[in-house]
């Protein structure tokens, strides 16, 4: 792969097995970077990782369970062992579901917070420890979502626990700015995966929809770029927020959403 803005820089993606996480990773690799390509599904993993390895680059692959601490510090370990340094981490991996307000019930916010949320936490404290030992600073990037902007009654788990990724990520930009780390997130909207077909499925079960892709066609109506988006449509600002060039930018949840909220 050609050279670019990562050159020298090991970064972590969670959640990479697919989706956005794959083409944050692949297009890390293609800016220069060492990329760990994390997921619970190390089958998903392998593979990006594989495309990465196969494309010229350096991947690999480590299966995660991004809530549990004990998972996340052996995946620091083995990618500061196979690469020598951890520099960049997305903390990308998450769950959703469609689920009307007042059907939430406790398990259900349990799900999604103990990903969503705790596991963003978890790993933003290993890979700040990680970083702070190194002592050159670093850069933690997590995934938010308009849904951490605004709260909706289809899903508001969900909504709360992205909103809570923006909380972290504040806190994270204000408790690491002292060892040169920067925190940022950044917020899709409606974006064209696997994780929408899932979220397709669960309105039609719901009777919110009629007929695959009506639920997303019509959320990603709202965008003033008349589209929902893909993952090609996130990686550049990812790559952006990862490289130097976003050096003085943190605690910010910037969105890219095509326009459907206007902050």
């Amino acid at each position: 792969m050609a050279s670019g803005r990562l050159d020298g820089k090991t970064c972590v993606v969670s959640g990479a097995a697919r989706g956005i996480g794959k083409d944050i990773a692949v297009r890390l690799a293609q800016e220069g970077g060492k990329v760990g390509v994390v997921d619970l599904d190390l089958a998903g993993a392998q593979k990006a990782a594989d495309e990465i390895n196969g494309q010229g680059g350096k991947a690999l692959a480590c299966q995660c369970d991004v809530s549990s601490r004990a998972d996340v510090k052996a995946m620091v370990k083995a990618v500061v062992d196979e690469f020598g340094s951890l520099d960049v981490i997305f903390n990308n991996a998450a769950v959703a579901e469609i689920r009307l307000f007042m059907d939430v019930r406790e398990e259900h916010w349990e799900r999604l917070m103990k990903v969503n949320a705790l596991g963003v936490l978890i790993a933003m404290q290993e890979a700040a420890l990680q970083m702070i030992e190194q002592g050159k600073g670093g850069k933690i990037i997590n995934t938010g979502s308009i849904a951490g902007k605004e709260g909706y009654d289809l899903q508001p788990h969900y909504c709360a626990s992205k909103f809570s990724v923006v909380a972290l990520t504040q806190a994270g930009a204000r408790a690491l700015g002292k060892h040169g780390i920067t925190c940022n997130a950044f917020c899709p909207g409606v974006v064209k995966t696997e994780l929408w077909e899932q979220l397709d499925s669960e309105f039609m079960k719901l009777g919110l929809s009629e007929k695959p892709g009506e639920a997303m066609e019509g959320f990603a109506s709202r965008a003033l770029l008349g589209r929902p988006s893909t993952p090609q449509d996130i990686v550049g600002l990812a790559a952006f927020l990862a490289s130097a060039d976003s050096d003085y930018i943190t605690g910010q949840s910037i969105m890219v959403d095509g326009g459907m909220v206007l902050l």
